[in-house]
């Protein structure tokens, strides 16, 4: 089921399938979520839930029994039920079904509330443990960004801009998806980085954890028009496209794909949340567009 939101200046969709907001359009009607094309990639704007990545050979251990899940989890490709919903607002959520129990053995009530603002949109991530056991989790956003935004421009034409001078490096990831144990490379210095489809043919993701910044923008370099992403309630941010897509990934991380060497148990996942019974948990991002 599709909903549409609204304000004085924006004009948004979102869909109970995967949770997502799915459009976000300004006054002039230009569109800034990227509209799905099999061609290069068919996602938009997929919740990363109960885990963010990809597992080491697909499982996890969870109570020292293996349990098999897809990269970055089953959230972006279940039905969720719409909660609340305002002129501007709505509040989709999701529980444990069979289907999830299979998978990750613990009930929990996720909530996502996609909330227009006076110039973008916030989405909040609210994690409730219903259950009598301690409650494990990640959880990422992966919204996909028109980039570019406007006809004439490239890809090459915008960069990304962090909130605070930088020096990081970004992890590496080997061929299915895990990252290297001690593999990082040199990226991030003084806060900019340009945009170049090469960079992601050759490394796929830009990963970074430990930043200074809480915020960054994808800004066109002549023009300062594009976006900012708040994403100070999470300790990562990474950055993908396919070679050729016109559109970039811009993604607050609350947790990874596994470690080429980790144990492989789900409470030693980096940045893994972990709620007590009854406890709630929300983390909230937000884009700005950037009209300059």
């Amino acid at each position: 089921m599709d909903f549409t939101l609204s304000n004085a200046s924006l004009n948004a969709s979102a869909r109970t399938l995967g949770g997502e907001l799915t459009s976000l359009k300004d006054p002039g009607g230009t569109e800034y979520i990227w509209q799905g094309d099999p061609a290069f990639w068919s996602g938009q704007n997929p919740i990363l839930f109960p885990i963010v990545g990809s597992l080491k050979e697909g499982r996890v251990d969870i109570h020292g029994k293996p349990f098999e899940m897809g990269r970055h989890g089953f959230a972006r490709q279940s039905e969720f039920s719409a909660a609340e919903q305002g002129p501007d607002y709505i509040v989709l959520e999701l529980r444990e079904s069979p289907e999830t129990l299979a998978r990750y053995p613990f009930p929990f009530l996720l909530q996502v509330r996609h909330q227009l603002l006076e110039n973008g949109f916030s989405t909040t991530f609210a994690v409730e443990n219903p259950g009598p056991d301690p409650l494990p989790f990640c959880i990422g956003a992966h919204t996909a960004i028109r980039c570019p935004l406007f006809e004439g421009e490239r890809f090459e034409d915008y960069e990304l801009i962090f909130d605070q001078p930088e020096d990081a490096d970004t992890l590496l990831l080997t061929p299915q998806g895990l990252l290297r144990d001690g593999g990082a490379e040199p990226m991030l210095r003084g806060g900019t980085v340009t945009l170049d489809y090469q960079t992601f043919r050759r490394l796929d993701t830009l990963i970074f954890q430990g930043l200074r910044s809480k915020s960054v923008s994808l800004r066109h370099k002549a023009t300062g028009r594009g976006v900012s992403l708040d994403f100070r309630d999470f300790p990562m941010a990474a950055f993908w496209t396919k070679p050729g897509a016109p559109y970039l990934c811009l993604e607050p991380w609350h947790g990874c794909a596994a470690y080429t060497g980790e144990s492989g148990r789900f409470q030693d996942k980096p940045h893994v949340l972990t709620l007590a019974p009854g406890e709630r948990k929300e983390l909230t991002y937000a884009f700005t567009l950037l009209n300059a």
